[in-house]
């Protein structure tokens, strides 16, 4: 099995997981979703926001490499604004869906932010994201907002903290290995399935 921590407002999260269960089930490897927030981990050290935004250069690079990855993987691309997004209430709604769901309603709310620029912190778009999964959005934006699914999504935020994530996506195979990046998913799973 393999830990596979996503940060909704996370661009390089988006490319893994549009294409992380096909991967992985051809590399034979379990995926665990594991969303979180980075904001926390950010504040930790000391930054305020996107290190994209905090250094230009790095940012407009970034755009540039999705740019070219998205056109090569058929992905769309758009730009949410603002970026980062505010995706505490997509991270609540994470960890209220079902777990055997958990997969579907995340590459939904990837696509609405990155393939159509939708504002993932509107709790609307947030539930038309769900019903376009067939989940239930009033039950489910009801159960994100208890202190059992906040306390969830504090303990994995914590828990990734724990693991050394730095950044997203993050991958952690059941040895506590860590690999960073969608470039370093297939390394990851070859990790995690070599040591069973």
């Amino acid at each position: 099995m393999l830990d596979f921590w996503i940060e909704f407002a996370s661009t390089y999260s988006y490319l893994a997981a549009m294409r992380a269960e096909a991967v992985a089930e051809r590399a034979g490897v379990r995926l665990r979703w594991r969303p979180f927030l980075l904001g926390p981990i950010f504040v930790a050290q000391g930054w305020t926001t996107s290190p994209f935004n905090l250094y230009p250069a790095k940012g407009r690079y970034m755009w540039r490499d999705m740019e070219r990855l998205c056109a090569r993987r058929g992905l769309a691309l758009r730009r949410p604004d603002p970026f980062p997004q505010n995706s505490l209430l997509a991270a609540r709604l994470a960890w209220a869906v079902p777990e055997a769901r958990r997969a579907v309603f995340c590459r939904a709310v990837f696509h609405a932010e990155f393939a159509e620029g939708r504002d993932i912190s509107n709790a609307e778009v947030l539930a038309g994201v769900l019903a376009g999964t067939a989940l239930p959005p009033a039950d489910l934006l009801a159960q994100a907002r208890t202190d059992e699914v906040k306390a969830k999504l504090r303990q994995e935020t914590e828990a990734a903290r724990a693991a050394g994530v730095f950044g997203a996506p993050a991958f952690t195979a059941s040895d506590g290995e860590l690999f960073w990046g969608d470039d370093r998913f297939e390394q990851a799973l070859d990790w995690a399935r070599d040591r069973g």
